[in-house]
């Protein structure tokens, strides 16, 4: 069994409060939930109206397959021209590690 995930460092664009960071990051996170059957959530800078980091994560039986939805999933969320994406980490470990 393989354990992937990914985490996004991301700066949004036109926001000035944490209600409107809400109405931009909870879309998100609903439509890598939906597309890819993945979990995801904002996992840090919960305070920064303008920061928003987003984790996802994925068990697979097969590395490939884990790599394959993680670039799918980079993908959607560098194309949102709605945030930037300043950094992503992923990392994937077996089980058995």
């Amino acid at each position: 069994m393989w354990i992937a995930w990914i985490e996004f460092d991301l700066l949004l664009g036109d926001v000035h409060s944490l209600k409107e960071k809400r109405s931009v990051v909870r879309p998100i996170v609903a439509e890598l939930r939906r597309r890819f059957d993945v979990s995801a959530a904002e996992v840090g800078d919960m305070d920064l109206h303008r920061r928003a980091r987003i984790g996802v994560g994925i068990v697979s039986a097969d590395r490939a397959h884990a790599v394959e939805v993680l670039d799918a999933v980079e993908r959607l969320v560098a194309g949102r021209p709605e945030v930037e994406l300043l950094s992503a980490r992923r990392r994937e470990a077996r089980s058995d590690d």
